[in-house]
């Protein structure tokens, strides 16, 4: 018999298992000897004394064969110990014990006689190869270590993807090879993930500033993903009753605030943040700020967007049918007075802005405060003071402020000023000269795409590191959710539904129609405004906007005024229980019937009701009500415009509520179309900033923005149905009215006489009674 020598390459792990290892491959062979790293070769084996293994290696052939060299190289790692194990293994007697001295004695071992000649091992075609065992896990290494400590992993494990080349050993238990950390490591989706999002780009962020929140967003310019986005909470201040207010440097700390955290969020997911390469202004369309441009300072708080539970009345002395939207006290008188300036009551004003005189839009409010606040009136006398909607005062903020910033604004808010001409795309000197304004204070006027200027942040704030970033698309907010919704077609029509439950006033739906190139002018008291302008070069598009007054509020006042439900996700499900108003009808008319109305005296009612009338009708008819409304706007935008309407693009919070949406596909019979992402105000302006000319990372291609998914809600009854379900929603519309005008004509205002005390009637009386005794001559 031959005796094996020992290999310093760490084959070994004993003679008996090299020499189980032969008969397992079905060769029989020499013993050899094994050494393990720092030991001693082992004594000599017999090839005839191999134990079990032996005959268990040659049933299950090379399936085992690969089980014990896996087994003998963790035993080589082991260093001394495998040499010692070997040695002990070779000097036990046959089918004898392990001595009960070593501390991994074994149980016995039975010998088994081979045969004169090993069958051949049957191949399999998949061997199942046993579980491996877990090495030992070895303490973490520390950064003070080297980093050449040998790696842990074998040689024959396969390097998995994001690990570095050196990472695997070179050899057995004697090789070495650099060591790699924790973070480096790839392995699991997470990993291979992360590698994936750190190619991303280009990116595109965009600030979302509403009346409520502030938001910042980032999205892939390639795929319209949004990758993350933080949010923060704003305070509305109401001095007097119907005055909205809100602290301009509040709104762009909020801003500030927004990017960094969204920064941080990025950095986390180990998206690189140089990858955005511009940003977008969405906004509040005419909130009205004034601002020192020497010192940076607001002048005054910004007079806000003004609410109430729905639209006011048109103001006294204005032309009849013109919609006044959302009442602001402070304004009434100023809305007045200037009615009555106009000469023979023709309302010069809409044809060149396509706006009605109202307390809503941005002049009123500017010549409010010209007239009441010193401060403000003084600031345009020293040639101090600067006026803009919230994405001027963000824009020049974010472009240095008071050291160069921009002061500009776009054609969408502009538009909602009363100050702009639609026509020209100018401000015009007539309507600037009527409501007494000085040109000098008022933006220069952009597209909604092309770089105003570069992001100026300090770099003592987090948010400087979009520094030198440039700001290239601007969109009122209803402008900005219309480019969302991609309707860029003639005739395509998004609406929004609000649905603002925590605030103190509800929200209605803003409904905007593409008309394309062609500004129309609406007989139903819709408005006339500037949809987007893409480009300095670009035309011009216009659209058709009406809105229904109460909307969310319609679910907020059953929750709060009935107490029918306890939140509004369970008005949908009451509805969803029944799926049928059951003749019911609500008119939610609470401050009158607006457009295509414009009906003050209207009150609301609920109609049609029977002995098995419940709250789950009720609730279902609300939604209608929604649903029937919105109709109504859309028949009167098609009647204007003379363009049908083939789907509804939708979004907004109430879009959540799936019977809602249904509800809205049956009644108007034609698809409601929902995008899977909510956030397409956000969007609209990221896809205007991307577009830009100079930034040119989003393609505005009607083929290349099929990558945002949608959920379309298709009619599920007969348009004979839903025509006789509208008619009788007609019929409770005519019922809603004059009540308003009948009360307060067979009943006055009793409230003089209620002050009065009673002795003023008992005096009163007797004077009475004594006149006409003197007047009749009766003694």
């Amino acid at each position: 018999m031959k005796a094996g020598r020992g290999r310093g390459r760490g084959q070994g792990g004993g003679g008996r298992r090299a020499g189980e290892r032969r008969a397992g491959e079905g060769r029989g062979g020499e013993g050899r000897g094994g050494e393990g790293r720092g030991g001693e070769a082992g004594p000599a084996l017999p090839c005839d004394v191999r134990g079990a293994g032996a005959a268990d290696g040659a049933r299950r052939g090379p399936a085992s064969a690969a089980h014990w060299r896996a087994r003998g190289r963790r035993r080589v790692r082991r260093g001394r110990g495998a040499a010692l194990k070997a040695s002990r293994t070779a000097a036990a007697p046959r089918g004898g014990r392990w001595p009960r001295a070593l501390p991994y004695a074994r149980p016995p071992v039975r010998a088994c006689a081979l045969p004169a000649r090993l069958p051949p091992a049957r191949p399999r075609a998949r061997p199942r190869a046993r579980p491996r065992a877990r090495p030992r896990a070895r303490p973490r290494a520390r950064a003070s270590r080297p980093a050449s400590r040998p790696a842990s992993r074998p040689a024959s494990r396969r390097r998995l993807p994001g690990r570095p080349a050196g990472a695997a050993a070179a050899g057995g238990g004697g090789g070495g090879g650099a060591s790699v950390s924790r973070g480096q490591r790839g392995g699991g989706p997470g990993a291979m993930a992360a590698a994936k999002r750190t190619e991303l780009g280009p990116l595109v962020g965009a600030v979302d500033q509403g009346t409520s929140s502030t938001r910042f967003l980032v999205f892939n310019a390639k795929t319209a993903e949004l990758l993350s986005h933080h949010q923060v909470e704003l305070k509305q201040e109401f001095p007097k009753e119907g005055w909205v207010e809100q602290d301009p440097k509040e709104i762009l700390q909020s801003v500030y605030e927004c990017i960094e955290k969204t920064c941080e969020k990025l950095v986390q997911l180990n998206i690189d943040i140089s990858n955005i390469k511009a940003i977008g202004v969405s906004n509040q369309r005419e909130t009205t700020v004034v601002w020192d441009k020497f010192t940076g300072e607001p002048l005054y708080n910004a007079v806000a967007a003004p609410v109430s539970g729905g639209f006011p009345v048109p103001a006294a002395g204005a032309p009849s049918g013109s919609p006044s939207v959302w009442l602001d006290l402070r304004t009434q008188s100023t809305v007045e007075a200037l009615a009555q300036k106009i000469p023979g009551n023709n309302n010069f004003v809409k044809s060149k802005t396509g706006l009605p005189i109202s307390t809503y839009f941005s002049a009123v409010k500017l010549r409010w405060l010209l007239d009441n606040v010193e401060e403000i009136r003084k600031a345009v006398e020293d040639d101090r003071a600067m006026f803009g909607t919230i994405d001027s005062w963000l824009i020049w903020s974010m472009t240095g402020g008071k050291n160069g910033g921009v002061h500009c604004t776009d054609v969408t808010n502009a538009s909602r000023t009363m100050l702009f001409n639609i026509h020209t795309l100018e401000w015009d000197p007539e309507l600037c000269q009527f409501f007494e304004i000085p040109m000098e204070i008022l933006p220069s006027i952009r597209s909604s795409s092309e770089i105003y200027g570069l992001m100026k942040i300090s770099r003592s704030l987090k948010a400087g590191a979009l520094d030198g970033v440039p700001i290239s698309g601007c969109l009122g907010d209803q402008s900005a959710a219309l480019v969302g919704q991609m309707c860029f077609q003639n005739g395509q029509a998004k609406n929004t539904y609000g649905a603002c439950y925590r605030l103190p006033y509800g929200t209605g739906c803003f409904l905007l129609c593409n008309t394309g190139q062609k500004s129309v002018f609406s007989d139903h008291g819709l408005l006339t405004t500037v949809a987007y302008k893409l480009g300095r070069d670009k035309p011009v598009c216009y659209a058709l906007e009406g809105s229904v007054a109460i909307a969310g509020a319609v679910i907020r006042w059953l929750r709060d005024n009935l107490g029918i439900a306890k939140s509004s996700d369970e008005i949908e499900k009451l509805a969803q229980e029944v799926g049928t108003s059951y003749g019911c009808y609500f008119v939610p008319a609470f401050s009158g019937l607006y457009a295509p109305y414009w009906e003050p005296s209207a009150r609301g009612i609920i109609c049609g009701l029977t002995q098995f009338t419940n709250k789950n009708h009720i609730a279902f008819a609300a939604l209608e009500a929604v649903c029937f409304q919105t109709r109504e706007i859309l028949d009167a935008m098609n009647k204007d415009c003379g363009i049908p309407l083939s789907h509804l693009q939708v979004d907004g919070g109430m879009t959540n509520n799936k019977i809602l949406m249904q509800l809205q596909a049956d009644i108007l019979c034609i698809p409601v179309v929902k995008p899977s992402m909510p956030e397409t105000t956000a969007l609209g302006a990221a896809m205007a900033a991307g577009s830009a000319e100079g930034v040119a990372v989003w393609s505005l291609d009607p083929e290349d923005l099929s990558a945002v998914t949608m959920e379309r809600f298709e009619p599920q009854i007969n348009e004979e149905e839903s025509e006789v379900r509208y008619a009788t929603w007609k019929k409770a519309v005519a019922k809603s009215m004059g009540w308003a005008t009948a009360q307060t004509s067979s009943q006055g205002d009793p409230s003089i006489f209620c002050s009065l005390p009673l002795g003023f009637f008992i005096v009163s009386s007797m004077i009475m009674l004594i006149g006409a005794r003197h007047i009749s001559g009766v003694p």
